[in-house]
């Protein structure tokens, strides 16, 4: 259960909000409608973490649609299969035999979860307010404030200026609805709540609305996580009465609505928690707070994180709503509409991903369907991982958090999955995992035959401890990333055509292959699982030595990781997606897993790896640019690492398209969510990522400065985004040249920066050798394979200048162009 006392730890903030309020803002960043949302992809979205709230705006009739992070189907379960003990070794001998087809028939039918295939977030339902006469309205007006997390909603009525104010109070655990007219007695409106779910129960307690309910029975497991919603009212002025589940208020001068919701969920092993006490307890201690109140106490709350990090690409010249600037971006280039939406991707992680909450699932926080598409769960191929990369980088560590949890609790049900299916030690987990922590392999083998999630997982626990340099951190999660490794040493075989060792049965994610004439996904030895493993041991190896602790199995994964095959280079010059060349020219499948060395790992290099370097950059070239909303991301950071910042800037082009319906493929709805379609928010987080990475880049043992800036960001200003090793950079540049780099080291240790301008400051020196700074360590990589019909193109990279700086911790650096 989350715990949320976080007013008392507020004053600093308060008067540094104190402060902003009077001197006002440089740059306003906003979305903004002149009509209501009319479906759920327009309505804007509201989040504190726990609570989230899509907010309509309709002036007649209110709709703000609730989440709560812990309302799933189902109850405390895992779902390993015991026969895929059995059957395992017979799908590896028919994918060894070449029988990729008949390998894929039999994992779904013995390998595959035979009991659910996880349990989908559901919402809670929604909050009505239906105000009598006010569709006459005009001059309206509806904003998303990504300043101060808060809606508002204006519009005129029989010459009334009506004001809604909309909040998901981090500090105070309640949904509040602020209204206020211009004249008085004004305020009359009936509320009330409903809910999709079956087995509800409405009534009125005192002035209190209450709704509870039980989430749903899902592929034959009873759902048993109990809910409780309450509403209740402040209106100076007005007449309160509430009966059959209606609160109406009549005449009042304004008038304050406050939600609350909570729900037996403990933890995914405990669901004993008693929902109607803690929604009374959250919606009691609100009561005592008024409106301003809980809104200056928020607003500072969010802002320690938000303010974090500013992005100036340019003043905003816009007079258009923005869903007409996403419609029109791409004939009219606009920079302050990118910088909206890297922090309106900043905006939606503090919203969804709270210390001690639930990570941000496929959906984030906001879902509108009892079964959305994929269950809304977390899909552990790429989606869950993209979700958290903008964390680090873009100054929001902390949020990081609830992954963290996931992961720890993942590799405990996962241990018990990993004996189950494979009789091994350790722990695994295939390609989703949901709310009870479910390990087993799920759906169908083309999806579902893959176990690269732990890996992927324990990677973004070293990313953590390389970006905060904290020992006592990794000593912490060390055993859990030990673990995942001991799975894949004791589950991993040679294979017969090279005596490699692969991970068999496989897949290269929900892509198939001609091996089995397109039929089949299921293989061994891909591409991407031998570099998720060497990425998962060499961090148990360099963590051995950085912890003085488990030496023999390091030396052991050591030795293990040159038995597995190498990087290979196929016939047209492309980077294998398999073990064997089986890639296709014109291949464009949305998932581009063979390139996680390049983005988000740092195994191929333009300055270490070059024939890999472009030997991915053929593989993204023949995959093609348009997609699906997430992979447009990912190739906005795989471009950035490409250090081509025109062409990453081409896909955010592409991102930002408007998807008004589900036919058109990838690109963004009005509201700024990413459009798969359906509403992924990944794609958000991705391509927030991905403008981070073009503006510096530190995974390839120095802190690149404006490694891929695009033309069309000719001057421009970034503060507070944060490099490997605790470096937080403020950079600014003008005619696409670095002109002043301000670096507050968190850690201390040598700062190596590379920029394609001449740098000069104060204790900058020239860098010669290796980067004393252990955590801008890089990975050696073994000579690729390369096929002999592979013709490679030279990697001609722009003139550098590489220096360092021996910093203190808590120091402030500053260093300038050199003229």
């Amino acid at each position: 259960m989350m715990l949320y006392s976080k007013r008392y730890s507020l004053s600093i903030f308060l008067i540094l909000f104190s402060i902003t309020l009077l001197f006002g803002e440089t740059n306003e960043y906003k979305l903004w409608y002149d009509k209501p949302a009319q479906v759920w992809t327009e309505a804007l979205p509201l989040g504190n973490g726990r609570l989230g709230a899509m907010v309509y705006g309709n002036p007649g009739t209110e709709q703000i649609q609730l989440n709560e992070a812990t309302i799933w189907a189902g109850k405390p379960n895992n779902n390993a299969n015991p026969d895929a003990l059995l059957n395992i070794p017979k799908v590896r001998e028919l994918v060894f035999a070449g029988k990729y087809l008949e390998a894929q028939t039999l994992a779904t039918q013995k390998v595959m979860s035979q009991t659910n295939s996880g349990m989908p977030y559901q919402p809670f339902g929604d909050l009505r307010i239906s105000f009598p006469g006010h569709t006459r309205y005009t001059d309206y007006y509806r904003e998303l404030s990504l300043d101060s997390a808060r809606v508002l909603v204006k519009y005129k009525n029989d010459g009334v200026t009506y004001k809604r104010e909309i909040i998901t109070s981090f500090t105070d655990q309640v949904v509040m609805v602020h209204l206020t007219a211009s004249k008085m007695n004004k305020i009359t409106f009936n509320a009330f709540l409903t809910s999709p779910h079956v087995d509800v129960l409405i009534g009125c307690d005192g002035q209190t609305v209450t709704l509870d309910g039980v989430t749903s029975t899902h592929e034959g497991l009873k759902g048993k996580v109990q809910f409780q919603g309450r509403m209740t009212v402040k209106a100076p002025g007005g007449r309160i009465s509430c009966k059959d589940g209606v609160l109406a208020v009549e005449g009042a001068n304004e008038a304050t609505i406050y939600v609350s919701i909570a729900t037996n969920f403990n933890n995914y092993q405990n669901i004993d928690g008693n929902a109607a006490e803690r929604a009374k307890n959250y919606l009691d201690k609100a009561l005592l707070h008024s409106y301003p109140e809980i809104k200056k106490t928020h607003t500072a709350f969010f802002k320690q994180y938000m303010d974090r990090v500013s992005l100036n690409l340019g003043e905003n010249h816009s007079l258009e709503t923005t869903d007409k600037r996403i419609e029109n971006f791409s004939k009219n280039p606009d920079n302050h509409l990118v910088a909206t939406y890297f922090q309106f991707g900043r905006y939606l992680l503090i919203c969804s991903s709270q210390p001690g909450g639930q990570p941000a699932n496929l959906q984030g926080l906001w879902n509108d369907k009892l079964f959305p598409s994929w269950d809304s769960k977390y899909t552990t191929n790429i989606n869950l991982e993209m979700n958290y990369w903008p964390a680090e980088v873009t100054h929001l560590s902390e949020l990081y958090q609830p992954l963290l949890q996931l992961t720890k609790e993942v590799s405990v049900s996962g241990k018990e999955t990993a004996k189950i299916m494979y009789g091994a030690d350790g722990w695994v987990l295939h390609h989703n995992t949901d709310i009870w922590r479910m390990t087993g392999a799920v759906d169908k083998a083309p999806s579902g035959m893959w176990l690269g999630g732990g890996a992927w997982l324990c990677r973004h626990l070293w990313e953590h401890y390389l970006y905060t340099g904290d020992t006592a951190f990794l000593k912490s999660v060390f055993p859990i990333i030990k673990e995942a490794a001991r799975f894949y040493d004791q589950v991993m075989v040679k294979e017969p055509v090279h005596n490699w060792l692969v991970v068999c049965p496989s897949s290269s994610p929900e892509n198939t292959h001609v091996g089995s004439t397109g039929e089949a996904t299921t293989a061994g030895g891909v591409t991407m699982d031998n570099e998720l493993i060497t990425d998962l041991w060499s961090s148990v190896i360099a963590g051995s030595k950085i912890l003085n602790t488990d030496a023999d199995f390091a030396n052991r994964l050591q030795s293990r990781l040159k038995e597995m095959a190498p990087f290979q280079i196929g016939r047209w010059g492309q980077l294998q997606e398999w073990m064997f060349d089986w890639d296709k020219p014109d291949d464009t499948h949305r998932h581009v897993s063979h390139l996680y060395g390049l983005y988000p790992s740092n195994q191929i290099s333009p300055f270490r790896t070059p024939q890999l370097l472009d030997a991915a950059r053929t593989s993204l070239i023949h995959r093609g640019d348009p997609s699906t909303g997430w992979s447009m991301a990912w190739k906005v950071c795989l471009w950035a690492r490409l250090l081509d910042g025109d062409h990453a800037y081409k896909l955010i082009t592409d991102q930002l398209s408007i998807v008004r319906n589900e036919k058109k493929q990838g690109g963004t709805y009005p509201n700024l969510f990413d459009a798969h379609p359906p509403f992924q928010i990944d794609g958000n987080f991705g391509c927030t990522a991905g403008i981070a990475e073009m503006l510096m880049q530190s995974q390839d043992g120095f802190i690149y400065i404006l490694p891929a800036l695009p033309a069309s960001w000719r001057d421009g200003e970034v503060k507070g985004i944060i490099a490997r090793g605790g470096f937080e950079m403020d950079i600014q540049w003008a005619q696409g040249k670095v002109r002043k780099v301000i670096i507050k080291s968190q850690s201390g240790g040598n700062c190596r920066l590379r920029s394609l301008t001449p740098l000069k400051g104060s204790g900058l020196t020239i860098a010669k050798g290796e980067n004393s700074n252990r955590l801008y360590d890089v990975p050696t990589v073994s000579k690729p394979l390369i096929n002999e019909k592979a013709i490679l193109n030279p990697v001609n990279l722009k003139k550098t200048y590489l220096y360092d700086l021996k910093t203190e911790a808590g120091k402030v650096y500053i260093v300038t162009q050199s003229k």
